[in-house]
């Protein structure tokens, strides 16, 4: 989302001009990965944090950019809306304690941002959905003053044509439209960066994509939204409707959402998922860069394919193929599913528990996925983020013959094994990944997720207190446990 540009309106030239270095942009990709030695190396971890400003009430504080300014780092970036920044992470191997060094990082870091916003009377809280969120917080006057965001708002309502529809169902619906896409800025997440060799990328991106919703479910840290209690990870649905511009026809094809599970399994590897986006999404920001990447490769450098890139960058998958020029040439996988907070600890263990899992599936994955149709995985993937802990998943076995739910607990009981043997493989040490294991695992015990935890709260201070004050009770709760980074397993009642 963070990628500046210079421009705020297009021509259809402009248009034309993109579509063009799309293409080239794809040969060069090809190009690339004909060489042996493309994208080779260590695997390893990266992430970049979301996170919400509010001030001394609890209440939402337009102050991103004079945080920014304050605080001089420039891994701190701009979000969507004025109070919402997100740090960027440090890369670290795998093998040299990835998952320890980044939440060490997340935790210095946020220790900083929140000194700077003090100064600002600001406070900073990781969280998917902020509680005390009201309407009047979204609008024109809550986006953050960058030609991106101007460009890219305008783009949206323009293709849109209309006001965009939320229509959340949950234990007390939402129903409501919106005339821009500042809803958007209301989900916060942690965004885990893993890379992969071009031989294991298929097979590593279908595992992740099989096992996001048991990660999503015990993750889910997101229940309500302007006091309605919704699903457990509301963010799914809120993301995807907040900025949808298509006009659906139940009986008629629809374009893909710009946000969406994916299209199917991957056959080849990163190149055709790359290809997917491109031909099925149109552009929005049609910016193309000084250099094509034929000058670039003939000036002997790799290409930086800035304008796939910059694609990439308006398509919202919740599991993402990245392209990276350093080095050489990278390719990552994005995971876009697993929500901010509640505590740095809590966060990095989702990301493990999800790395884990797919580590441990992918040796045996084409023996699997002709039992689940990738639209049963994506049935899995919605169905655990409205009902977390509570959802039943039709779970692929080796030796099954049809289909059977099952409760998603269970799987997860039987998944933390194989888990754990995923992050053997790929060099995490047992300690590092019984500590992190060993907080899902708690979780999973005691039935306590982020978003379980925020509704229990909830229903009691609603028992006592207006709803409008109850869910400030629950803002500042969630702010001192978060403090402790203490995993959300043992929070009390």
């Amino acid at each position: 989302m963070g990628i500046e540009i210079n421009s705020t309106s297009f021509a259809p030239e402009d248009f034309q001009a993109f579509t063009s270095r799309l293409e080239e942009n794809l040969a060069a990709l090809s190009q690339l990965a004909q060489d042996p030695a493309f994208g080779r190396g260590p695997g390893s971890l990266g992430a970049e944090l979301e996170m919400y400003i509010v001030d001394g009430q609890g209440n939402p504080l337009h102050a991103n950019q004079e945080i920014e300014a304050r605080a001089k780092d420039p891994q701190l970036t701009l979000e969507l809306n004025r109070y919402n920044l997100e740090y960027n992470l440090s890369p670290y191997n795998i093998s040299d304690g990835a998952f320890t060094a980044t939440e060490r990082e997340v935790n210095e870091r946020l220790a900083h941002v929140r000194t700077v916003a003090a100064t600002l009377g600001g406070r900073i809280v990781p969280i998917g959905i902020l509680p005390t969120l009201r309407q009047s917080d979204f609008g024109p006057h809550c986006i953050t003053d960058r030609r991106r965001y101007h460009a890219l708002v305008s783009q949206l309502i323009q293709r849109r044509g209309g006001e965009f529809r939320i229509d959340i169902n949950g234990q007390d619906p939402l129903k409501l439209d919106m005339a821009d896409i500042t809803l958007e800025g209301a989900n916060t997440s942690f965004q885990v960066h893993y890379r992969v060799n071009p031989a294991d990328y298929a097979d590593t991106f279908n595992a992740i994509q099989l096992m996001t919703p048991l990660a999503v479910a015990i993750g889910a840290n997101s229940p309500t939204l302007f006091g309605h209690s919704l699903w457990h990870e509301t963010r799914i649905p809120l993301f995807k409707q907040s900025i949808d511009t298509r006009r659906v026809d139940r009986y008629s094809w629809n374009e893909p959402a710009r946000v969406s599970f994916g299209q199917g399994w991957a056959r080849r590897g990163a190149q055709e998922l790359f290809r997917e986006v491109v031909r099925i999404y149109p552009p929005l920001l049609p910016i193309c860069a000084d250099q094509s990447p034929r000058q670039e490769i003939a000036g002997g450098s790799t290409p930086s394919l800035a304008e796939l890139r910059l694609h990439q960058s308006t398509v919202w998958l919740w599991n993402r193929p990245i392209y990276d020029d350093v080095n050489g040439g990278q390719l990552r996988i994005e995971m876009r599913a697993l929500p901010a907070g509640p505590t740095p600890v809590d966060m990095v263990a989702n990301a493990a528990f999800l790395i884990g899992l797919a580590e441990g599936v992918r040796p045996r994955i084409n023996e699997l996925l002709p039992a689940i149709p990738f639209g049963i995985a994506e049935y899995n993937f919605y169905r655990a983020a409205q009902h977390g802990l509570g959802a039943k998943l039709v779970w692929p076995e080796l030796d099954q013959s049809g289909y059977r739910e099952q409760p998603i607990c269970s799987i997860i009981e039987n998944m933390l094994p194989l888990a754990r043997r995923g992050l053997d493989a790929i060099g995490v040490s047992a300690e590092e990944a019984g500590h992190y294991l060993g907080v899902i695992e708690k979780r999973l015990a005691r039935r306590q997720t982020g978003a379980i935890w925020q509704q229990k709260i909830l229903a009691k201070l609603k028992q006592q207190m207006p709803q409008e004050a109850a869910l400030h009770e629950l803002m500042e709760a969630f702010i001192h446990h978060s403090l402790e980074n203490r995993p959300v397993a043992e929070w009390q009642l």
